[in-house]
Protein backbone atom coordinates (compact mmCIF):
# COMPACT_ATOMS: atom_id res chain seq x y z
CA UNK A 1 0.00 0.00 0.00
CA UNK A 2 1.42 3.36 -1.02
CA UNK A 3 1.14 6.51 1.02
CA UNK A 4 -0.65 9.43 -0.59
CA UNK A 5 1.03 12.08 1.64
CA UNK A 6 -1.96 12.61 3.93
CA UNK A 7 -1.09 9.94 6.48
CA UNK A 8 1.03 10.95 9.47
CA UNK A 9 4.75 10.10 9.20
CA UNK A 10 7.28 9.49 11.92
CA UNK A 11 10.03 11.99 12.61
CA UNK A 12 12.72 9.56 11.43
CA UNK A 13 10.96 9.04 8.10
CA UNK A 14 10.61 12.78 7.51
CA UNK A 15 14.26 13.41 8.44
CA UNK A 16 15.42 10.58 6.21
CA UNK A 17 13.39 11.98 3.32
CA UNK A 18 14.85 15.46 3.80
CA UNK A 19 18.40 14.09 3.91
CA UNK A 20 17.80 12.11 0.75
CA UNK A 21 16.39 15.19 -1.02
CA UNK A 22 19.32 17.32 0.19
CA UNK A 23 21.88 14.68 -0.82
CA UNK A 24 20.48 14.55 -4.33
CA UNK A 25 20.67 18.36 -4.55
CA UNK A 26 24.36 18.56 -3.63
CA UNK A 27 25.81 16.74 -6.65
CA UNK A 28 23.39 18.58 -8.90
CA UNK A 29 24.43 21.88 -7.34
CA UNK A 30 28.11 20.95 -7.77
CA UNK A 31 27.63 20.08 -11.42
CA UNK A 32 25.64 23.24 -11.89
CA UNK A 33 28.40 25.36 -10.32
CA UNK A 34 31.10 23.74 -12.47
CA UNK A 35 29.02 24.07 -15.62
CA UNK A 36 28.08 27.67 -14.85
CA UNK A 37 31.58 28.76 -13.75
CA UNK A 38 32.21 31.00 -16.79
CA UNK A 39 29.00 32.95 -16.06
CA UNK A 40 29.66 33.05 -12.30
CA UNK A 41 33.22 34.27 -12.86
CA UNK A 42 32.15 36.89 -15.40
CA UNK A 43 29.60 38.25 -12.91
CA UNK A 44 32.41 38.71 -10.36
CA UNK A 45 34.96 40.21 -12.79
CA UNK A 46 34.73 40.23 -16.61
CA UNK A 47 38.29 38.94 -17.14
CA UNK A 48 38.06 36.12 -14.56
CA UNK A 49 36.71 33.34 -16.86
CA UNK A 50 39.75 33.72 -19.14
CA UNK A 51 42.21 33.21 -16.29
CA UNK A 52 40.52 30.85 -13.80
CA UNK A 53 39.07 27.35 -14.25
CA UNK A 54 36.68 25.58 -11.90
CA UNK A 55 38.18 22.08 -11.81
CA UNK A 56 36.31 20.28 -9.02
CA UNK A 57 33.53 20.45 -6.47
CA UNK A 58 33.42 18.29 -3.34
CA UNK A 59 29.82 18.02 -2.12
CA UNK A 60 30.78 16.52 1.24
CA UNK A 61 32.83 19.58 2.21
CA UNK A 62 31.17 22.15 -0.07
CA UNK A 63 34.59 23.01 -1.47
CA UNK A 64 34.92 24.52 -4.95
CA UNK A 65 38.40 24.00 -6.41
CA UNK A 66 39.73 26.70 -8.74
CA UNK A 67 42.88 26.77 -10.86
CA UNK A 68 44.26 30.22 -11.83
CA UNK A 69 46.72 30.75 -14.67
CA UNK A 70 48.99 33.18 -12.78
CA UNK A 71 50.07 33.95 -9.21
CA UNK A 72 48.31 37.32 -9.44
CA UNK A 73 44.97 35.64 -10.09
CA UNK A 74 45.66 33.12 -7.31
CA UNK A 75 46.06 36.01 -4.87
CA UNK A 76 42.95 37.74 -6.20
CA UNK A 77 40.89 34.54 -5.78
CA UNK A 78 41.98 34.19 -2.16
CA UNK A 79 41.00 37.79 -1.47
CA UNK A 80 37.54 37.50 -3.02
CA UNK A 81 36.70 33.93 -1.95
CA UNK A 82 33.63 35.09 0.03
CA UNK A 83 32.28 36.80 -3.12
CA UNK A 84 32.92 33.64 -5.14
CA UNK A 85 31.01 31.49 -2.62
CA UNK A 86 28.07 33.91 -2.63
CA UNK A 87 27.96 34.15 -6.44
CA UNK A 88 28.23 30.37 -6.87
CA UNK A 89 25.42 29.70 -4.39
CA UNK A 90 23.22 32.36 -5.97
CA UNK A 91 23.79 30.82 -9.40
CA UNK A 92 23.10 27.27 -8.19
CA UNK A 93 20.15 28.34 -6.05
CA UNK A 94 21.51 26.45 -3.01
CA UNK A 95 24.00 26.89 -0.22
CA UNK A 96 26.10 23.96 -1.41
CA UNK A 97 29.34 25.91 -1.88
CA UNK A 98 30.90 26.71 1.48
CA UNK A 99 34.60 27.19 0.68
CA UNK A 100 36.99 27.92 -2.16
CA UNK A 101 40.30 26.15 -2.64
CA UNK A 102 42.81 27.85 -4.92
CA UNK A 103 45.35 25.54 -6.53
CA UNK A 104 48.90 26.63 -7.16
CA UNK A 105 49.58 27.84 -10.69
CA UNK A 106 50.15 24.87 -12.97
CA UNK A 107 48.95 22.36 -10.35
CA UNK A 108 46.60 19.66 -11.50
CA UNK A 109 43.57 18.55 -9.56
CA UNK A 110 41.45 15.49 -9.90
CA UNK A 111 38.92 15.65 -12.65
CA UNK A 112 35.63 17.39 -11.95
CA UNK A 113 34.49 15.59 -8.83
CA UNK A 114 30.73 15.28 -8.81
CA UNK A 115 29.19 11.99 -7.64
CA UNK A 116 26.87 10.33 -10.14
CA UNK A 117 28.17 12.54 -12.92
CA UNK A 118 30.40 11.49 -15.78
CA UNK A 119 34.07 12.27 -15.22
CA UNK A 120 35.53 14.62 -17.81
CA UNK A 121 39.27 15.07 -18.28
CA UNK A 122 40.85 18.27 -17.08
CA UNK A 123 42.34 20.69 -19.54
CA UNK A 124 46.12 20.57 -19.90
CA UNK A 125 48.01 22.85 -17.57
CA UNK A 126 48.79 26.24 -19.02
CA UNK A 127 52.44 26.62 -20.04
CA UNK A 128 54.56 28.65 -17.68
CA UNK A 129 54.88 32.26 -18.78
CA UNK A 130 58.41 33.53 -19.42
CA UNK A 131 59.95 35.57 -16.65
CA UNK A 132 60.01 39.23 -17.62
CA UNK A 133 63.02 41.36 -16.74
CA UNK A 134 63.81 45.05 -17.11
CA UNK A 135 66.04 44.21 -20.06
CA UNK A 136 63.06 42.66 -21.86
CA UNK A 137 60.82 45.64 -21.11
CA UNK A 138 59.72 48.10 -23.75
CA UNK A 139 61.67 51.30 -24.32
CA UNK A 140 58.74 53.29 -22.92
CA UNK A 141 58.93 51.40 -19.64
CA UNK A 142 62.70 51.96 -19.41
CA UNK A 143 62.27 55.70 -20.10
CA UNK A 144 59.57 55.99 -17.44
CA UNK A 145 61.72 54.07 -14.95
CA UNK A 146 64.76 56.30 -15.66
CA UNK A 147 62.63 59.44 -15.22
CA UNK A 148 61.24 58.12 -11.96
CA UNK A 149 64.68 57.23 -10.62
CA UNK A 150 66.18 60.61 -11.62
CA UNK A 151 63.44 62.64 -9.96
CA UNK A 152 64.64 63.96 -6.63
CA UNK A 153 61.86 63.97 -4.07
CA UNK A 154 61.22 67.29 -2.38
CA UNK A 155 62.98 67.29 0.94
CA UNK A 156 61.17 68.64 3.90
CA UNK A 157 63.25 69.61 6.89
CA UNK A 158 62.01 69.31 10.40
CA UNK A 159 62.14 72.80 12.02
CA UNK A 160 63.43 71.22 15.23
CA UNK A 161 66.37 69.68 13.39
CA UNK A 162 67.14 72.95 11.60
CA UNK A 163 67.13 74.85 14.90
CA UNK A 164 69.40 72.25 16.54
CA UNK A 165 71.91 72.49 13.67
CA UNK A 166 71.97 76.30 13.96
CA UNK A 167 72.52 76.12 17.77
CA UNK A 168 75.35 73.64 17.27
CA UNK A 169 76.96 75.85 14.60
CA UNK A 170 76.79 78.93 16.89
CA UNK A 171 78.27 76.96 19.80
CA UNK A 172 81.14 75.68 17.63
CA UNK A 173 81.92 79.22 16.43
CA UNK A 174 81.97 80.50 20.02
CA UNK A 175 84.31 77.69 21.11
CA UNK A 176 86.56 78.38 18.16
CA UNK A 177 86.63 82.14 18.97
CA UNK A 178 87.58 81.45 22.61
CA UNK A 179 90.25 78.92 21.72
CA UNK A 180 91.80 81.03 18.97
CA UNK A 181 91.22 84.71 19.78
CA UNK A 182 92.04 87.08 16.99
CA UNK A 183 94.28 90.06 17.63
CA UNK A 184 92.59 93.30 17.01
CA UNK A 185 93.87 94.75 13.78
CA UNK A 186 94.14 98.52 13.80
CA UNK A 187 94.15 100.20 10.42
CA UNK A 188 97.11 102.45 9.67
CA UNK A 189 94.99 105.56 9.26
CA UNK A 190 93.03 105.03 12.50
CA UNK A 191 93.56 107.68 15.25
CA UNK A 192 95.63 106.52 18.18
CA UNK A 193 93.92 106.26 21.54
CA UNK A 194 94.68 109.01 24.10
CA UNK A 195 97.72 108.44 26.22
CA UNK A 196 99.63 106.42 23.64
CA UNK A 197 102.40 107.90 21.70
CA UNK A 198 102.80 107.06 18.10
CA UNK A 199 106.17 105.80 17.05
Amino acid sequence: MQRDGREPSGFAAVLQGLMADRASELPAAGGSVLDRWPDIAAAIAPQLPDHVQAVAFHPATGQLVLRPDSPAYATQLRLISARIVAAANESAGTGAVRAVRVLAVGATAAARTVPHAPVTPTAPAAPAAPVKTRQMASSGFREALAAHQSAVPAQTLDPGITEAVERQTRAMRELSRRAFPEAEVVPDDAPTPNGQASV
